[in-house]
């Protein structure tokens, strides 16, 4: 690879270690077997995901990298490319359809684990009240706006194994990532910034590396591990959550062990 690393002083990724079987990478495994477990749903998500994309943004994926993300996360499920064009003539008002505004709901789960649900719906009253019917059916409690969203931040992460780690945060750093996060077990993260991610990604590949997993995701920065009764509580909360057809996404900083 061409070029030189810059000094630490000088550029802004950084190299930091984590105990080996710290929570991130099995956290985003978990989280990750859990919406493929759910895949009936996901041509729905995504079908709202592209529509409000392309009515945010405009209907050009060059020029808006929601929506860039949105048709990559299509592709890789196989949706029709029909599909994918009629949302976006909805979202840009070239075909008529349901106008979907986006929420975002804030609460406790258990052990006092932070937990952020997004949702897109049609009737607001419908969605809220059936996200607080979840939180307390299964031991949560749905908090006021603010009230944890300060524990998270947007980014997007890549998940790389089995590279030379040298070489993947030179290449990172020229591709425009902001951070290298390695652990003892080799598992490599390069995070990026929300609207870089695509093209960090793309400039990998391109550079020979090619990720086992990535997104854009909202990150807890602080994490409450749960293990025996309270994880599988926690999960069944969860579980609650993404059953319900108005929600998207939903983030925590509970760090599941479960059997």
């Amino acid at each position: 690879m061409a070029g030189r690393l810059k000094p630490p002083s000088e550029t802004a990724i950084k190299r930091t270690k984590y105990m080996a079987g710290h929570s991130k990478w099995a956290n985003i495994q978990h989280k990750k077997a859990r919406a493929d477990a759910q895949r009936g749903k996901i041509f729905t998500r995504l079908i709202k995901e592209i529509t409000v994309a392309a009515r945010l943004g405009g209907g050009d994926p060059g020029a808006n990298p929601r929506l860039r993300l949105a048709m990559d996360k299509a592709a890789a499920s196989n949706m029709p490319k029909d599909n994918v064009q009629r949302a976006i003539d909805k979202g840009t008002g070239n075909l008529e359809g349901v106008e979907y505004i986006e929420l975002r709901y804030e609460g406790y789960g258990i052990g006092g684990a932070a937990l952020m649900v997004d949702c897109m719906t049609d009737n607001k009253t419908r969605t809220v009240a059936d996200v607080r019917h979840a939180f307390n059916k299964n031991g949560g409690n749905l908090g006021t706006d603010g009230c944890v969203a300060f524990n998270f931040v947007h980014q997007g992460y890549l998940v790389f194994t089995g590279v030379d780690e040298d070489a993947l945060m030179e290449a990172a750093l020229e591709a425009g990532a902001e951070d290298v996060i390695a652990d003892d077990e080799g598992i490599i993260e390069v995070i990026t910034a929300p609207a870089d991610w695509a093209e960090v990604k793309a400039k990998l590949e391109a550079a020979g590396f090619k990720s086992e997993d990535g997104d854009v995701t909202m990150r807890a920065q602080n994490e409450t591990v749960l293990s025996g009764d309270d994880a599988v509580k926690m999960q069944k909360l969860i579980d609650a959550l993404e059953a319900l057809d108005d929600v998207q996404n939903v983030y925590t900083s509970a760090v599941l062990e479960l059997e």
